[in-house]
């Protein structure tokens, strides 16, 4: 009776999910193992949201397990050490995963791979399972990486992606191996009140609606701030719990102008992977310096703060940063311009704004977050890397009507469409009667002192 390990990391889904399925084809039984590692908390996953989702997707892995006759183990503890002794236990030849991306993936793999073959196991690592196409599979001509989006975009595009695999009839799982208890919720309280659930049922569900009903209006409706005529997958798209492959494939069948433009983004989640497994120390340090002097003190800290709170002034920025700490996500147009007040009208360093997008992002991802803000800040792959995005312009583009800000910013709900991304230009009387605070800085002074900051390097 041969026996392997499965370990579940960013990929926890039964559909399309080839180290699952290459263990059941080698091995009479398999150990189905998730771990709980402290060290994945330590590395600024553990946010309240995150747990929550974590939890919904692991519950929801362990029902499609034990309705093919198996169950999802789960431990709690150095991955390593927890995998050896599940395949000791088993007596296990081999150990299945899904590469990662990250620094921190890489060294998890290297370390596990060294105690599985000092034990006589060996680790088979399956690249192509948490993106579309494996960081690595196209390269540009002497370098490991494409460091612009679209010469890569034309090779993705023309790239043949394999073809999805379908879910396992049955699993058989070993007696004897111990699991702790899957994972519970954190309290409500410290969730966002409007945090969607997770799971695979739940993914494949918002995936089938989707593509059956919205995404041929994406190419013209994707930047509706108030339409919020995106797909919403991000979040099981980090998690696993819908497969990156699939989507692509079954995005081309559907065919059209918004498949296309849906298909384009998930062509750039797949870019930022392959950036970050070539340069992992983009996480944290700027992939392009542009030697930035970023505001300090007092008075960058408070301006931080106004950011976080949605109350910087300017209605659109505002009223994203409120949905984003009400439901734990934010419209992609959104993250772009709330990140754009603060690296570059505020002139507030871009890891400040990430990190907080992490604390409550519940597709909170090391590669999107990091090298979007990177993108953004001019320290990344932007080609334009002094582009700034105004606020006041993005409003009146973006949420022509008012419906965004109205929703999330209800203070202003009652103003005029014409004043709404303006409030302090009203006469005095009507903007002493709001209880909405005048803006930070005014654009054209933020603009002049990030251009002379900039050329000064």
């Amino acid at each position: 009776m041969t026996v392997s390990v499965v370990l579940f990391t960013s990929d926890l889904r039964l559909h399309d999910h080839p180290p699952l399925r290459t263990a059941l084809k080698s091995a009479d039984e398999i150990v189905p193992l998730f771990v709980r590692d402290p060290a994945v908390d330590r590395s600024g996953f553990a946010a309240p949201n995150r747990l929550a989702f974590l939890a919904d997707c692991l519950a929801d892995l362990d029902a499609g397990l034990r309705e093919r006759g198996g169950r999802l183990v789960v431990r709690t503890g150095d991955t390593v050490s927890e995998v050896l002794s599940v395949a000791r236990r088993a007596d296990a030849d081999e150990v299945h995963m899904a590469a990662g991306c990250s620094a921190f993936a890489h060294h998890r793999e290297e370390r596990l791979r060294r105690a599985l073959e000092t034990d006589g196991r060996r680790l088979r690592v399956h690249a192509g399972v948490i993106t579309a196409l494996p960081p690595g599979a196209v390269t540009p001509q002497g370098s490991e990486h494409f460091a612009v989006f679209t010469p890569y975009h034309r090779r993705w595009a023309a790239e043949r992606l394999r073809t999805p695999l379908t879910p396992p009839r049955a699993v058989r799982v070993p007696d004897g191996v111990r699991s702790d208890a899957l994972p519970a919720r954190p309290a409500a309280a410290s969730l966002s009140a409007g945090l969607a659930k997770g799971g695979e049922r739940e993914g494949r569900r918002r995936l089938t609606s989707w593509l059956g009903r919205d995404v041929d209006a994406y190419e013209a409706r994707h930047d509706d701030l108030a339409g919020d005529a995106t797909s919403r997958l991000s979040p099981y798209l980090h998690f696993g719990a819908v497969s990156a492959t699939e989507v692509v494939h079954r995005a081309r069948k559907r065919g059209g102008a918004g498949a296309e433009a849906f298909v384009r983004q998930l062509c750039w989640r797949d870019f930022h992977h392959q950036v970050l497994s070539a340069r992992p120390e983009a996480s944290s340090e700027d992939y392009r310096t542009r030697h930035d002097r970023w505001r300090r003190g007092e008075e960058a800290e408070a301006d931080l703060r106004a950011w976080r709170e949605g109350r910087t002034g300017y209605p659109v920025v505002d009223a994203a940063m409120r949905q984003l700490a009400h439901e734990g996500w934010m419209h992609n147009r959104a993250r772009l311009l709330t990140a754009s007040f603060l690296a570059k009208t505020l002139y507030v360093d871009w890891r400040e704004g990430a990190r907080h997008f992490l604390a409550l992002l519940v597709d909170g991802d090391v590669a999107n977050n990091q090298l979007n803000w990177q993108w953004v800040a001019g320290t990344g792959t932007d080609s334009r890397p002094n582009r700034v995005l105004n606020p006041v312009l993005q409003g009146r583009r973006y949420d022509p009507e008012g419906a965004y800000v109205r929703r999330w910013v209800p203070e202003l709900a009652g103003l005029e469409t014409r004043s709404l991304h303006e409030p302090w230009k009203l006469p005095d009387r009507e903007r002493s009667a709001l209880d909405y605070p005048a803006p930070l800085v005014g654009l054209g002074d933020a603009l002049d002192r990030f251009r002379h900051a900039r050329s000064l390097d």
